[in-house]
């Protein structure tokens, strides 16, 4: 079949990758002028599947609402909210209902598991070498954060998850470049988590199916959609639209305004994340893999040659306006633990500071499968879990499209559990 895919970012490439595998046609449709340049361009990087979890979660409105104001909250508000923002943030708060959160993270995390064995087999097979490290941590200040945790931990040996716990000395071993300076109550090691890059991996990835045959339309809006037998693409500044016999719409938040018109109200809201990557000024000084704070929920990663701290949650606002507090969070975060790891951090020219968009459902887990609209497959709305749930999500979606069995049972991951 002539497949269009309407975006170039993680979940595309390997959407696209995934279809090549099974035989099909497929063109890629990117408004950027690269691959994976908006949200799959500078995120933390962590494949941590036991700790994909729905930011819906009990007790959650009562956490953020105590800590909006504070000098380093993990969620910021850029006001005025629009009305969809609103109604998105309303449908976010019903959706933290233990039954729910139980039902959506127990989803998420069969997708995640599966994802990263699929993106082991892809490397592997293609003998991939990108920017990676073996362990995850996750850093507890304070008693508080110790019992705040426990839930989490007791998920871990629910799902046979190898975890360590460890005291702040045990940890300090591990990440020999941990500030001693700041105070360690404990740690979570998972062994078999890892970090990795997101964006070599999608080149990567690009390239190879380029090599299979699809083709990739770079700096190419698509303007609007279509469905039916055929469907069709319609390109801005084209005056005859592009047939297809399928579509799969893998536009992040964008893809919200291509289904409007087509009558699905999705409720997709672009909630925004910073990094800050700098080279890596002494390696003795640079953690060994990737960490989580906890209390900031900031992740340090290290990344080859470089080290990356990522984190914060945004809604509201635009991606070229960036909050000064959120930025100065991470590199506390990244002072707080390691102090000499980055090089040059006074220079502006030598550090990278991005803002990417998060495409985000109210409930957790994304949308991946048919739209119910004939021609029209969807796979949206992984949030801040994209890279994690990337590969297994396309693997799935490909098979669908084929009427083949998934690997794993997909139940509650269609677009029929938010309309």
């Amino acid at each position: 079949m002539k497949i269009a895919v309407i975006g170039a970012g993680i979940i595309g490439i390997t959407s696209a990758y995934e279809l090549a595998v099974n035989g099909h046609q497929v063109t890629v449709f990117e408004r950027r002028s690269a691959a994976a340049e908006e949200g799959s361009f500078a995120n933390a990087g962590v494949i941590a599947p036991a700790y994909v979890t729905p930011w819906a979660a009990p007790g959650m409105p009562w956490k953020i609402a105590s800590q909006l104001f504070s000098q380093h909250a993990p969620l910021r508000l850029s006001l005025p909210l629009t009305f969809s923002e609103i109604g998105w943030a309303w449908k976010w708060m019903r959706a933290c209902k233990p039954e729910t959160y139980n039902l959506n993270r127990a989803r998420m995390l069969r997708l995640a598991f599966y994802s990263r064995d699929r993106l082991h087999d892809i490397s592997q097979q293609h003998s991939f070498e990108y920017d990676s490290s073996l362990g995850y941590s996750v850093l507890l200040r304070s008693e508080k954060d110790m019992r705040q945790i426990e839930p989490s931990l007791q998920v871990l040996r629910d799902a046979q998850v190898p975890f360590e716990q460890l005291s702040a000395a045990q940890m300090r071993i591990k990440e020999p470049a941990l500030n001693p300076d700041t105070h360690l109550e404990g740690a979570i090691y998972l062994p078999n988590d890892e970090v990795s890059n997101c964006r070599q991996f999608a080149l990567m990835l690009k390239n190879k199916a380029q090599s299979m045959g699809v083709k990739f339309e770079f700096s190419t809006s698509v303007s609007s959609i279509s469905s039916g037998k055929p469907v069709n693409v319609f390109i801005s500044g084209e005056n005859a639209p592009r047939v297809f016999d399928q579509i799969v719409l893998c536009a992040g938040a964008d893809s919200a305004r291509l289904l409007r018109p087509l009558g699905i109200k999705i409720p997709l809201a672009a909630v925004y994340g910073y990094s800050v990557s700098a080279s890596i000024r002494e390696p003795l000084n640079a953690p060994v893999s990737a960490l989580m704070d906890e209390h900031y929920k900031v992740a340090i990663s290290r990344l080859g040659k470089r080290v990356r701290v990522a984190g914060t949650f945004e809604l509201g606002g635009s991606i070229d306006k960036h909050k000064t507090a959120s930025l100065q969070t991470l590199y506390k975060v990244l002072y707080d633990w390691f102090p000499g790891a980055a090089a040059h951090l006074s220079s502006s020219s030598s550090i990278q500071e991005w803002k990417g968009a998060r495409p985000m459902l109210p409930d957790g887990p994304p949308i991946v499968g048919a739209s119910g609209l004939t021609g029209l497959w969807l796979n949206i709305g992984h949030g801040a879990s994209g890279w994690t749930l990337s590969c297994g999500s396309a693997r799935a979606l490909a098979d669908m499209i084929d009427s083949r069995e998934t690997a794993i049972d997909m139940d509650g991951l269609g677009v029929s559990r938010l309309l």
